[in-house]
């Protein structure tokens, strides 16, 4: 069993897809997954379950689909995939929760960049499947426009490293 982390789009934000953690862990025990944490209000669980990322992910999203009335994207990684996204973090000098990772499904395009107005000196790099920004003022006064991230799930810096380290917890094979 391996141990995975869930980032969940749209859950607990802005007044949609409410679900309280006790409720997301409890999903996940239904599941099977094993050794189920969750890290703050915002769709963050760490587990440990057999089978491949989609293979999980899928899952999960279609049991959130039952309990929510929509499928609201699972992005899964494993935890050398989460340590590997920090250890390529473009913007590691800069303040961690000045800078947020986007993450998605998919590998994106070479054009995902494209249409970005950054007012605020944002700056925006793709690697893989995930998006860094660097906000400068900040993410919430920031007017940063990147079309692109609307189908993803953002997580800071500090978020990311206390997931890191939850998985690590879990991991049996270190």
């Amino acid at each position: 069993m391996l141990p995975y982390i869930a980032l969940i789009r749209a859950i607990n934000v802005g007044g949609s897809g409410k679900l309280a953690m006790s409720d997301l862990k409890a999903i996940c025990l239904k599941l099977g997954f094993k050794d189920v944490s969750t890290y703050i209000q915002s769709g963050n669980v760490v587990f440990r379950t057999e089978g491949s990322e989609e293979e999980v992910a899928a899952r999960l999203d279609a049991a959130l689909a039952e309990v929510l009335g929509k499928a609201p994207d699972v992005m899964v990684r494993t935890l050398a995939e989460l340590s590997g996204v920090l250890h390529d973090n473009p913007f590691a000098a800069m303040e961690p929760n000045r800078v947020l990772v986007s993450f998605f499904s998919t590998p994106l395009p070479d054009d995902a960049l494209n249409g970005i107005v950054a007012p605020d000196g944002e700056e925006a790099v793709v690697r893989g499947r995930e998006i860094y920004v660097h906000y400068p003022i900040g993410s919430g006064r920031s007017k940063l426009k990147l079309p692109a991230l609307k189908s993803g799930t953002s997580r800071n810096i500090n978020t990311v490293v206390k997931l890191v380290g939850l998985a690590k917890d879990l991991d049996v094979s270190r």
